[in-house]
């Protein structure tokens, strides 16, 4: 799902992730001075901000994927950048003042352990943040499409069930993982769109469980969907405003 170049999903959700980090760091109260590690960093939506901020040696940044990491390195010549996974941080005990996971908790494996570990890498009196779409609550930025989705394919998974994407259910987790003192809010961001075509076209990029479900259909089946979608968004241009719930605590 996210064995994809840096690019398509930059065209696809970092639309969305790029304004979300902008107010995320400012929610999990990242300030000069601190060193922050980006868990599940992509292909640098939050890294960007943190580096504006913070500095580059004051960056690490770790992620599943090659392609994503290869476009960081990339970016920033230098930067600590590693492949890996947040079930198996590969840094010691305390070294970081903040830990950001930025809409990866969902994908975890195991949530309660990889934010777990988040915890392990930040030092006491740090912070430890992380954000997930409202897809269960209908608000995330790929509402619509799931919407249509279901008319025409009830068995559909889609992403309302993913860990932490239900009100609450975020905070829930980061207090099985053991943090402490966990705050909950909303963080809300509105992305403009010349047209619908520029709405659509990103989902045929194969990125994340809606560009999988996109690129599995037949070409028929495709269309169908594709004609839903203009049925209820306009020709453009157009706006979609999507709600993440976020959530922070303390070692």
């Amino acid at each position: 799902m996210f064995d994809v170049a840096a690019e398509s999903y930059g065209r696809f959700m970092g639309r969305f992730s790029e304004p979300l980090a902008e107010i995320f760091i400012d929610f999990a109260g990242v300030r000069a001075g601190h060193r922050a590690l980006d868990v599940g960093c992509g292909p640098g939506a939050l890294t960007a901000r943190l580096v504006e901020r913070l500095g580059i040696d004051a960056v690490a940044a770790i992620d599943p994927s090659v392609p994503f990491g290869a476009s960081v390195r990339n970016r920033w010549p230098g930067i600590d950048v590693r492949t890996g996974t947040a079930e198996e941080l590969p840094y010691p005990d305390g070294v970081f003042d903040v830990a950001l996971a930025q809409l990866v908790v969902q994908f975890m494996a195991d949530p309660v352990g990889g934010l777990a570990q988040l915890m392990r890498v930040t030092r006491a009196g740090g912070v430890v943040a992380a954000a997930v779409w409202d897809h269960a609550g209908g608000t995330g930025p790929l509402a619509l499409f799931w919407d249509a989705v279901r008319e025409q394919d009830p068995a559909a998974a889609g992403e309302a069930d993913l860990p932490g994407t239900s009100e609450g259910q975020l905070a829930g987790l980061m207090a099985a993982a053991g943090l402490r003192a966990v705050e909950a809010a909303p963080l809300t961001v509105t992305v403009p769109f010349a047209s619908f075509a520029e709405w659509w076209e990103p989902f045929a990029l194969g990125v994340g469980p809606a560009g999988a479900y996109v690129q599995a259909l037949s070409p028929q089946r495709r269309e169908a969907l594709k004609a839903r979608c203009a049925e209820v968004l306009p020709a453009g241009p157009l706006e979609i405003t999507a709600r993440a719930w976020c959530a922070r605590g303390c070692p």
